[in-house]
């Protein structure tokens, strides 16, 4: 069963989700050259203790970071500790707290200071993808139709989609149904239903799809070392045009639908 938030539901959605992308706002501007991903984790517990929420990930299946901080070949779920981070880098911070008792999740990758023009064009189409994927996101629509329009975007583009790891409903708890795989599936999909809130969260390679998980047993790496590129937004499916409940100001010029209310 996919949960339909209440009204009062979605209200208390919106709370924890706006600190969510604030607080990723906050950390991303941390992201120096020489920094730790230790102090960057930490730094974001701060921010949340001061907020009066909490990790979504601490302590989830024994997680022992705060949020989670990938760099460069590293895909998803890396964990914050002595690695500092150099000029040049890609580093994927994944935001998830509790306010409440409702989650808000979302997620970026931040070039710090510049990067080649290949490097550019994997966020750029990594980004694009979800919100052309958002954009999908429509009151009886099949969840499908979400799913393929990642897949098309980032294959059209010469890069690949991991498929190990997927988007998800998030609401109470941080996994809710339903699964939202970045590839086209078999067989019939769910229908949206308005009140749905979905994390939608391509997660792209720059070159094999394939990936494998290290020895700390979470973070996720690409198994040839290529690049990868993750974004995510927490959205509400409405009766009329998606929202976008980890709104950032810089959300306004990648729709092209009016998807903030």
């Amino acid at each position: 069963m996919i949960p339909i938030k209440t009204i009062q539901e979605i209200e208390k959605m919106r709370a924890s989700c706006k600190l969510a992308s604030s607080i990723l706002e906050k950390v991303s501007s941390m992201l120096n050259p020489g920094i730790t991903t230790k102090e960057v984790d930490l730094a974001a517990a701060k921010l949340m203790e001061a907020a009066g929420c909490r990790s979504a990930f601490f302590g989830y299946r024994h997680f022992p970071g705060h949020i989670c901080i990938s760099i460069n070949d590293e895909v998803v779920h890396g964990i914050g500790g002595a690695r500092r981070i150099q000029y040049g880098d890609i580093v994927k911070l994944d935001i998830g707290v509790v306010l409440s008792g409702f989650v808000g999740d979302t997620a970026s990758t931040i070039a710090v200071g510049i990067v080649s023009d290949e490097v550019q064009r994997l966020l750029n189409v990594t980004e694009d993808a979800l919100y052309k994927a958002i954009e999908k996101v429509r009151d009886g629509r099949r969840l499908g139709e979400i799913c393929m329009t990642v897949q098309d975007e980032v294959e059209s583009n010469g890069f690949n989609v991991v498929r190990e790891f997927v988007g998800h409903g998030v609401g109470r708890h941080l996994h809710e149904e339903p699964q939202i795989p970045n590839y086209r599936t078999s067989g019939a999909t769910a229908k949206l239903r308005a009140g749905m809130t979905l994390a939608i969260e391509p997660m792209v390679n720059m070159g094999r799809a394939a990936v494998k998980v290290l020895d700390d047993e979470w973070t996720v790496v690409t198994a040839d070392h290529s690049l990868s590129a993750h974004f995510e937004h927490t959205v509400l499916v409405t009766e009329g045009e998606p929202e976008i409940l980890t709104w950032r100001e810089e959300t306004s010029s990648k729709l092209k639908v009016g998807a903030r209310k």
